[in-house]
């Protein structure tokens, strides 16, 4: 059977500035669609995997874009739930050399923003998946958002489903009344793999050291199901010129990547979902080493592809990990 995994999230319409003009000097954006867990989910897809996505999108042609968008690159739909509202927007200004890339959110009172529990099929949703995954994005967006994360987390929990958590802190998003100490704690007890840096784990869990393997030693202390903690480490030299390493941390031992320096940066969005999405094929199919080797090279080919998803397979990801065919002509 194959393996299936679920992932929860807004989708977004991406409108980003062509040309690395500013913001303010354009007339005109390419559009895109994304959203960190639906990334993931794309992503998962053109791994081979079977992968269904939660979301809610509006009664109107937008919403339907986003439906075709998520059928094409082989996204069940079986999770998508159609209301009257509004699809959330941010723009994109790229960087370049030394400028850095900006993004403005218009995210707020969106109809993900107003999903509910119940409007959600659960059963179907979570037939047969053998992992559920969502992010720290989601629960900062709404009440209803954080209602709907833990219940899927209490769902994939009561069916003996994998999760992880990409706890990501977004400070301009928690804009309901709840900051993440009030939230996150909830979710991450019953969250099985957990991606976050320092920041992540000192504003959403209140554990704070300057060593990330102690601080992961001290939410496992406080958490003991975790089974494992992963992160990137990203050194920007400049918008256009990266290095970018992984690290996974196992039953007190830590397994880091090879680094791999990215000189010419086509589009950095979306790459930490990438390297989500290769870490969860890794730990399906992998050891520890390979899974993190996997999941770092499938960031970096997404560093190569415009918008918000990566399109590589998992064939293609494994090629970058082998040293085959890097920057050749295949024809």
């Amino acid at each position: 059977m194959a393996q299936k995994v679920v992932t929860l999230g807004e989708v977004l319409m991406r409108l980003t500035v062509p040309n690395n003009k500013r913001l303010f000097q354009t007339v005109n954006f390419d559009v895109t669609f994304g959203g960190s867990e639906a990334n993931v989910g794309v992503s998962l897809a053109h791994f081979g995997l079977k992968s269904s996505h939660i979301t809610a999108l509006p009664t109107n042609e937008i919403g339907e874009r986003v439906a075709r968008f998520l059928k094409l690159n082989g996204v069940n739909s079986k999770g998508i739930v159609r209301k009257d509202g509004r699809l959330g927007i941010y723009f994109l200004e790229a960087g370049a050399m030394q400028r850095p890339s900006r993004i403005v959110y218009d995210r707020f009172n969106t109809t993900f923003g107003d999903l509910k529990v119940a409007d959600v099929n659960w059963d179907a949703v979570f037939k047969d998946a053998n992992w559920f995954h969502y992010s720290g994005i989601t629960p900062a967006i709404s009440q209803s958002a954080a209602d709907v994360t833990l219940y899927a987390l209490k769902e994939a929990r009561k069916r003996g489903i994998t999760t992880s958590g990409d706890i990501n802190y977004r400070r301009n998003l928690w804009q309901y009344g709840k900051q993440p100490l009030d939230i996150m704690p909830s979710l991450v007890e019953l969250t099985d793999i957990v991606i976050g840096g320092r920041v992540d784990l000192e504003n959403c869990l209140g554990i704070k050291d300057e060593n990330w393997e102690v601080n992961c030693d001290m939410v496992k202390k406080k958490y003991p199901h975790i089974k494992a903690f992963s992160k990137t480490i990203r050194n920007a030299m400049t918008a256009s010129r990266n290095e970018l390493t992984a690290v996974l941390y196992v039953d007190n031992k830590l397994f880091t990547s090879k680094t791999y320096e990215m000189k010419n940066i086509v589009d950095r969005i979306g790459g930490g979902d990438a390297f989500m999405a290769g870490l969860i094929y890794g730990l399906l199919n992998l050891n520890h080493q390979d899974a993190v080797e996997f999941a770092v090279a499938a960031s970096v080919l997404k560093h190569s592809t415009i918008g918000d998803v990566n399109l590589s397979s998992k064939e293609e990801v494994q090629e970058l990990v082998n040293g085959n065919n890097v920057g050749r002509l295949l024809r």
